[in-house]
Parts: structure tokens; sequence; C-alpha cells
């Protein structure tokens, strides 16, 4: 029986850590290249950024070799910003884009990155466990046609529902 509730807890901690099919994640990934301030552009609607403008994340080194993460966005509706701090770290090794983010305690999720600018880091497509999570960053408010294409045509080709994406208005001003 103790082994039994033993897996169960381990499933349960670990279980959103998964990817989706076809879903691989960018090799010769370099961390310290991926650090600052991303700009969301599109993403899949999920309830913890449900109505946020303004979205960005922020990805700074902890002193334990994670990743300190810090998520932003406006809230139209409420007229506030709100914010939340999580943490990272690589599932697999430092030279893969595949890390497990946490921002409740002990529960993790995927956090894959598939799609990478390599040459400049200026734009990453995410992926989280399933095809439900999906996000375009840009170090920029705003990108090209193409790399939305690109985007749209990868995550598509990969499973995720892109006529649902929806694109991050990061241009309305509005200053903490």
């Amino acid at each position: 029986m103790k082994k039994l509730l033993l897996m169960i807890s381990v499933l349960v901690l670990t279980g959103c850590l998964g990817m989706p099919n076809y879903v691989e994640p960018v090799k010769d990934f370099e961390l310290d290249r991926y650090l600052g301030k991303w700009y969301e552009i599109a993403r899949l609607d999920h309830s913890f950024e449900r109505g946020l403008t303004q979205v960005t994340a922020e990805y700074s080194l902890k002193p334990d070799g994670g990743v300190k993460v810090i998520n932003r966005g406006y809230s139209t509706a409420k007229q506030e910003w709100k914010e939340a701090e999580g943490k990272a770290y690589f599932v697999n090794g430092e030279n893969e884009a595949y890390l497990k983010v946490s921002f409740f305690g002990p529960f993790y999720g995927a956090y894959v990155v598939f799609g990478l600018d390599q040459q400049n880091y200026q734009y990453a497509f995410i992926s989280g466990p399933d095809t439900d999570y999906l996000w375009l960053l840009a170090r920029t408010p705003t990108v090209s046609p193409e790399v939305i294409q690109q985007f749209v045509e990868m995550a598509s080709a990969r499973g995720f529902d892109t006529n649902s994406l929806i694109y991050v208005d990061q241009k309305t001003e509005v200053t903490p």
C-alpha cells in the first residue's frame, strides 16, 4: 500500500512534465542568452492569463542554479497589474530547452521551447505539457508576419489549435 501511495504521489507531482507528441525541445540551448525580458505575442487561452494584456515574462538566474520567473500582465477589466513569481529547473540538462516550472509549491508543469531564433534569441515557441498550452514570446512587443506564420505552421503541425490563438495587445500603454 505504501508503494502504491508513493507511486501516486510521484505521478501527481510530475504528471505535467510530459510534452505533446511531435514536440521536441531545442538542443544546444544557452540559458544565459535566454534570460531577460520577453513579450508575449500569442497564446492559447487559459484561466491564469485570461483577459490580460501587455503580458511579459522575465527570467533571471536563481542562486541554486534554477531560473526565477516573473510573469506580469495588465487586467483591463480590473484596471490592475497581475504578477506571478515562479521557479524553473532543467529536466534533462542545461543544453536542452526542456524545463519544469512551478508557480504553486511542489507542483510543476512542462515548459518546452520547441522553436527558437538560435542565432539571436529574439523569439521562442513554447509548449506546456499538452496541446492546451502554447506561447509565442519575443524580445520586442511585436514580431514580423513571417515569424507569426512560422509559429502557426510549426504549432499546427504539432497538433495545437492555432485557430484559437489570442494575439496579445502590447500596444496600449499602461504604466505600473
